[in-house]
């Protein structure tokens, strides 16, 4: 192939990491020329409604699809967290890796979390992050923020919010540098299944995979795999108050955590498990949150 083509939303994130894709497979190829097919997805369009009401995150890759489908487009790059458990069928995902920073980041208080004023109004679009948060602070009213990530900010710099919570892999990228951000760490606020990490989706049968093999980095793929194992072992996809999180040891062992939780934060489950193969640990961790009773708050979490 002399040329492909990176399908794109064209927000400034979703472009910064086309981009730096496009920057990466040049590198690789230097006589490959790539450009960007910028899009706007249903998902960019539909803002005035909480994102499992609309169809969740979904929205945002369907458009993407089709172009690779239609042929005016060989790939996609995508923030892995939101991406569904399973791809439609004619797809794959044969990298995964540039992870940045996995934690969330508080932006608004002085300080962190404790250090909100009783009450205060909390922005985030995360079922996941809501619940962790009201675990931890019952008080706060936590509400559905939507846009990109100058919008939210905007939102809160307006006040219509005393803090939001936001990425941190996306601030980083973006070179955003605030005085009122602080990170909360994995224990307070285990991230979604592949947070901060980079996805490219192709069609299953795409010449762009040979492309693709310089940039692979195999030990972020193993993480990522075993916490999107969780995400699909419970059927939930980001709508869904689901957080795992993996790291390799030194001797190539995973150590994988999870947790499901009820969207007030009222109850949290929390299991962990340590092992060789991706898969197989998903499964042994997610018959442990099963066990210990996930699956009704799924459903009430899915029913409300």
């Amino acid at each position: 192939m002399k040329k492909i083509t990176i399908a794109t939303r064209e927000s400034a994130l979703a472009l910064w990491q086309a981009n730096f894709i496009r920057e990466q497979l040049i590198k690789a190829h230097p006589d490959l020329e790539v450009v960007l097919l910028g899009m706007t997805t249903q998902g960019d369009q539909w803002l005035n409604a909480p994102l499992k009401e609309i169809g969740g995150k979904g929205l945002f890759i369907k458009e993407l699809e089709m172009a690779m489908l239609e042929g005016r487009a060989d790939l996609a790059v995508h923030s892995v967290k939101d991406l569904p458990a399973y791809l439609p069928d004619g797809f794959s995902l044969p990298l995964i890796g540039f992870r940045d920073d996995v934690r969330d980041a508080l932006i608004g208080a002085d300080g962190d979390v404790d250090a909100l004023p009783e009450g205060a109004k909390v922005g985030t679009s995360s079922p996941r992050r809501q619940a962790q948060l009201l675990a931890r602070r019952p008080d706060l009213q936590v509400e559905s923020i939507r846009g990109n990530v100058q919008t939210r900010l905007n939102k809160l710099d307006s006040g219509e919010f005393d803090a939001i919570v936001l990425a941190q892999a996306g601030l980083s990228r973006l070179g955003i540098q605030r005085s009122d951000a602080s990170l909360i760490e994995i224990d307070q606020s285990l991230p979604a299944p592949g947070q901060g990490a980079l996805g490219i989706e192709v069609l299953a049968d795409s010449p762009v995979v040979e492309l693709l093999e310089q940039l692979l980095q195999p030990a972020v793929a193993r993480c990522v795999r075993a916490e999107r194992g969780i995400s699909a072992g419970l059927g939930a996809d980001c709508a869904l108050p689901v957080a795992a999180h993996a790291v390799l040891d030194e001797q190539g062992s995973l150590f994988l955590r999870a947790l499901v939780a009820a969207p007030d934060g009222s109850q949290i489950l929390r299991a962990e498990s340590r092992g060789m193969d991706p898969e197989n640990l998903a499964v042994e961790v997610v018959e442990k949150l099963r066990n210990l009773g996930a699956q009704s708050i799924l459903d009430s979490a899915k029913a409300s």
